[in-house]
């Protein structure tokens, strides 16, 4: 087993509670590691074996399209949408940031970060 990692992708949607976030938008950073065997994948040295880290990029970015209310959503909205498109990924592990978040005070970013596998 490892991971598939996907880091630092930047993605400007529409998500939060207050109708502001809806209008304007913000900076997310998601970041996902996707575990699978990569075994036949690195011996064969054919992506047909393994996971298509390109395409796991297209599924985050087509799921932060959508707008909600809250990032938990996203983030659940994310794991499932890999598990059911990548038969290969065994479990999947999310973190959804908004960046300088409408909160008040001086905050660079607030995070989930949720785990969730096939069983």
């Amino acid at each position: 087993m490892g991971y598939i990692i996907l880091s630092n992708i930047r993605t400007y949607s529409f998500h939060g509670c207050m109708d502001e976030e809806e209008k304007i938008g913000a900076e997310f950073r998601t970041d996902v590691r996707v575990k699978t065997d990569l075994t036949k994948a690195a011996e064969a040295d054919d992506l047909s074996y393994g996971l298509d880290y390109a395409r796991l990029n297209e599924i985050i970015i087509e799921q932060m399209k959508i707008r909600s209310k809250l990032m938990e959503t996203v983030a659940l909205r994310i794991i499932r949408a890999i598990l059911q498109e990548c038969d290969l990924a065994e479990e999947v592990q999310v973190k959804v940031t908004k960046l300088n978040p409408p909160v008040g005070g001086n905050i660079e970013a607030v995070s989930v970060e949720m785990t969730k596998g096939r069983n």
